[in-house]
């Protein structure tokens, strides 16, 4: 396991860089830039070419890629060394005015449009919230979603697999653009039940990502709206699974022995039946979880919650490159390592699946 573990995590490194290079190269082929207006007004075509000259966007792509991989200082070392390169004089025009140290040393760069402040600044204020609301939503997902699907699986055409099974097209069905004004016209401005904008919770937070005030009505009256908006439709996409999978399970001849053998019903379907079922169930859970954490753009914006999600909104309007492309390899390295905990989940669950 251990050697599969290490072969999966080295071989993901170049799928991630594929990735972050593909997603660096077309955000600077969209018409635009970075630096073409500040609010309404555009500037002045001197103020333009110096600040692009500043984050190095008079380069030619590759040369750009590198920095912002491996830093400027190496990048011009290289191109110092080998002057020769196509682009290399464009490098080492403005060497010397680097603000990139790469990211193999952890910088994800200079935001371009917000003066002063890195993306590791913006990653660390924001991502832990992302992560908090993203936790809930799942922990909610999961709650709901299983006992759901095992209720409509065991009683099965009964009129609790109906009921649960509307209930769970609904939650489909309902896009959280529409949920989410609902809510928040119902509770907190009909009711007065909840809070809603901002998030009950701000820095320091306990290892990094987790609130001081977690068991705090403070903290809950602005999380519950937007976990639930969040979590209703993978919820019903979890209830939907688990009674398609349960009912699978069910049917099998080693269920049918474990009952010819005596075993009390709930020893059946709670050793047996449920944990193989749940198999399948786990594949979206990894995929799902780093969805939830990284921030559901939607969800961020209507609840006015300042997760990733508003900066990656906000930075693909002002075509701030850094951001889109940190934002993005955050999310691509999260689905990597969720993946391969399914795949150690797998073989715990299932030992019959073994990994060479």
């Amino acid at each position: 396991m251990l050697a599969y573990i290490i072969r999966r995590f080295f071989s993901s490194i170049p799928v991630i860089l594929l990735l972050t290079f593909v997603i660096f190269a077309l955000m600077r082929a969209i018409p635009g830039g970075p630096f073409d207006f500040v609010g309404d007004k555009s500037l002045p075509k001197a103020v333009t070419a110096n600040l692009e000259r500043r984050h190095h966007l008079d380069w030619p792509l590759g040369w750009q890629f590198s920095s912002y991989v491996f830093g400027d200082d190496i990048t011009e070392g290289v191109c110092a060394r080998l002057a020769f390169l196509p682009g290399c004089d464009a490098v080492q025009a403005s060497a010397g005015q680097g603000v990139s140290q790469g990211l193999i040393r952890g910088d994800l760069g200079m935001a371009m449009k917000q003066r002063g402040r890195t993306v590791n600044d913006l990653v660390a204020e924001s991502f832990p919230i992302s992560f908090q609301l993203g936790l809930i939503s799942l922990a909610l997902a999961i709650i709901i979603g299983i006992p759901a699907g095992v209720i409509s699986a065991l009683r099965q055409n009964s009129w609790l697999d109906y009921t649960s099974s509307f209930i769970a097209v609904l939650g489909l069905s309902i896009p959280n653009l529409v949920l989410g004004p609902l809510m928040i016209w119902l509770f907190p401005l009909t009711l007065g039940w909840f809070e809603v904008a901002t998030w009950g919770a701000k820095p320091p937070f306990i290892l990094g990502v987790f609130p001081t005030n977690f068991f705090t009505w403070t903290f809950w009256s602005h999380a519950i709206l937007p976990a639930f908006t969040l979590g209703t439709a993978f919820s019903a996409s979890i209830a939907r699974l688990t009674r398609a999978s349960l009912l699978q399970v069910i049917r099998e001849d080693y269920i049918r022995t474990a009952r010819a053998k005596g075993l009390r019903e709930q020893t059946v379907m709670l050793v047996h039946a449920l944990k193989n079922s749940l198999i399948p169930v786990i594949t979206v859970l990894g995929p799902l979880l780093v969805i939830l954490v990284t921030g559901t753009f939607v969800v961020e914006q209507i609840f006015g919650i300042p997760g990733m999600g508003k900066y990656f909104v906000t930075s693909i309007g002002n075509r701030d490159y850094t951001v889109i492309t940190s934002v993005s390899l955050i999310f691509a390295v999260l689905l990597v390592l969720a993946n391969l905990v399914v795949d150690i989940v797998y073989a715990w669950l299932d030992p019959r699946i073994q990994y060479s």
